[in-house]
């Protein structure tokens, strides 16, 4: 986790100064880089989309409340790992914050423990989702490469089809549609259909062939 702690940063959302101030300096302490609002129209509009991180929020703001904050996150393409703090939770308010994403819904006075806990399971998701965008973004790179027929022949691939199959659906020989489907497989970098489904998935192609 220390690599979280020198490139990662946590953001704090909370109208109460004391609250900012006395969490801040247990973020800071624990090594983390820090960055603390009282207003979501200031952290909304000073959030870098690029920034790797966790946003540690209260669910009772005047202007917006955490819900909607996390919605309007959610609508921006914003990913950012949320841990949720009130003063007053409730049962159905922590069930609908688990629902939209939360990362954990702690009630105040939170425990330092607690929140630790809380805020490096929260960078560790933001790890992952930014590894798992970098992967998509390569495959995407590489699906570029396909010509126009490799790309036919990949989506009947990944829609079960076998070689003969989709011969017959494209008009081809049998051995072409093999040379295609190994130079899908090549530049695609997959060994296996698998993965080539897998990859297929995480790129949102081929559902339609299916």
């Amino acid at each position: 986790m220390s690599g979280n702690r020198v490139t990662a940063t946590v953001f704090l959302l909370d109208d109460e100064p004391g609250m900012l101030k006395a969490l801040t300096r247990l973020l800071k302490a624990e090594g983390f880089t820090v960055e603390a609002f009282t207003a979501a129209k200031t952290f909304l509009e000073s959030y870098r989309p690029e920034t790797l991180g966790c946003l540690v929020l209260d669910v009772a703001m005047p202007e917006l409340n955490g819900l909607e904050i996390k919605e309007r996150l959610t609508r921006s393409g914003l990913m950012v790992p949320i841990v949720f703090l009130t003063g007053h939770g409730d049962i159905p308010m922590s069930v609908q914050a688990i629902k939209a994403g939360a990362v954990d819904f702690l009630t105040k006075p939170v425990k330092d423990t607690d929140l630790l806990r809380a805020v490096r399971a929260a960078l560790q998701r933001a790890a992952e989702q930014r590894q798992l965008i970098s992967e998509t973004a390569l495959l995407r790179q590489r699906y570029a490469t396909l010509t126009p027929r490799e790309c036919e022949v990949m989506a009947h691939v990944v829609a079960g089809q076998l070689n003969k199959q989709i011969a017959a659906d494209l008009g081809a020989g049998e051995h072409t549609i093999k040379v295609h489907r190994a130079r899908v497989m090549e530049k695609m970098g997959v060994v296996s259909v698998a993965d080539l489904v897998r990859a297929a998935e995480r790129m949102g192609i081929g559902k339609s062939n299916q």
